[in-house]
């Protein structure tokens, strides 16, 4: 994966993870998750941020005092380097337990778009 790629990847990430802090000092958890969401379907092709995503979707999870969330995401951190290791990370996957590990998603067309246009990062 090229640099530029990488670069504007990690700037998109940032943005997400801006918006997942600020949403959980203001308590809206469901924003926080989905902002923790979008992080992840921008992380899964880099190994390092989507480990650190998950870890963060943990310590979220166990704030909130989510069992489900807390098992979905050891397991999680566990698959991910597989997944990284055999290049099957499933594309789009919001890496939450309510949904399959093994399940590809869309894409939303917003991520999608700003990381194949360079000028939108």
């Amino acid at each position: 994966m090229n640099n530029a790629l990488r670069t504007r990847a990690a700037r998109l990430i940032e943005v997400e993870m801006a918006a997942y802090r600020a949403a959980r000092r203001e308590q809206h958890w469901d924003t926080a998750w989905i902002a923790l969401e979008r992080a992840h379907i921008l992380s899964q092709p880099f190994l390092g941020p989507h480990l650190a995503n998950h870890w963060e979707m943990l310590s979220f999870a166990v704030a909130q005092r989510d069992a489900r969330e807390v098992v979905g995401q050891i397991m999680r951190l566990a698959l991910a380097p597989l997944g990284a290791l055999t290049g099957r990370n499933p594309v789009g996957n919001i890496g939450r337990a309510t949904v399959s590990a093994f399940q590809p998603m869309p894409i939303p067309d917003d991520l999608r778009q700003a990381m194949a246009d360079p000028d939108r990062t």
